[in-house]
């Protein structure tokens, strides 16, 4: 009795980590199928979700969220990505080996792009082999069923992933062209790249080194255009230093510049989102 109740949690530590990551929400059964077909295939797969939850079609945005989680898993874990406005098109559906070791099972359509820039990918695979998708009758539509989960439970098990498909050059893989914030005589220029959660807070495309180059120090009040409005907010290190409802800049968990509201929304408040542009002046 005791062997046999080890011998399964033997084979399940065998199995690599899945990350897994959509843009299809959680209000239909989708992320229930592909969960399903990856554990037919690897039975006891522990799978981990990162969101559903991610803009539909919003490629730029799965891509900061996977880099932004990546590093926190297992150093062999494999990765599935379903944000693929592309589907049924011509667009490759890939495996790509990171030189940290892990795994992403995705569309070739940039989502890839921040951690090929921070990891940088060994090799690449275009998924083509039948028995490393769910069957003969592959729907146009739902890819994130039929070729992504079974190729990434292929993987978690350990089977050669040389047998997925044909190898592809990994400088040809597609990038976004995604931009930092530049500094200039006047000062630094940037824009919101997104918001934060159900919080509201704007999340610059500012890392923390480049705002440092401004001058501006802990307590400091920092001006800010922003869009075609101007304000002034302290930079501080965390919310309770303002009082509820006031505004801030902090770096947040990621390392990023951004601006907040204390227990309120600043994007609902001041109807600002993603895409703003932002100004920001040297410190005198």
């Amino acid at each position: 009795m005791m062997l046999a109740a080890v011998l399964p949690a033997i084979a399940q530590q065998q199995l690599k980590v899945i990350g897994f990551m959509t843009d299809f929400d959680v209000k239909d059964d989708a992320v229930g199928i592909c969960k399903a077909v990856m554990d037919g295939v690897a039975p006891g797969v522990r799978i981990i979700d990162i969101t559903h939850q991610s803009e539909p079609y919003d490629i730029a945005m799965g891509a900061r969220f996977l880099a932004g989680s990546a590093p926190y898993f297992p150093k062999d874990a494999v990765f599935v990505v379903v944000i693929d406005p592309g589907v049924g098109s011509k667009r490759k559906a890939i495996i790509a080996h990171s030189k940290t070791g892990q795994f992403f099972v995705l569309p070739d359509n940039g989502v890839l792009t921040l951690v090929q820039e921070r990891d940088g990918i060994a090799e690449a695979r275009e998924i083509t082999n039948p028995h490393w998708m769910i069957g003969s009758g592959i729907s146009s539509t739902f890819h994130g069923r039929d070729i992504f989960s079974p190729a990434a439970a292929h993987l978690a098990r350990g089977d050669d992933w040389t047998q997925a498909g044909p190898a592809l050059d990994v400088s040809k893989l597609v990038r976004l062209d995604i931009k930092e914030a530049a500094l200039d005589a006047a000062g630094l220029h940037g824009e919101v790249i997104g918001t934060d959660g159900p919080y509201g807070n704007l999340v610059l495309n500012v890392p923390k080194e480049i705002f440092g180059q401004l001058g501006y120090r802990l307590g400091d009040s920092v001006p800010v255009g922003l869009g075609d409005r101007s304000f002034t907010f302290p930079f501080v290190k965390m919310f309770s230093d303002v009082p509820v409802g006031k505004g801030l800049f902090y770096i947040d968990s990621r390392g990023r510049l951004s601006i907040g509201l204390n227990q309120r929304n600043f994007a609902r408040t001041y109807k600002v989102g993603k895409g703003a542009q932002l100004t920001i002046p040297r410190k005198h």
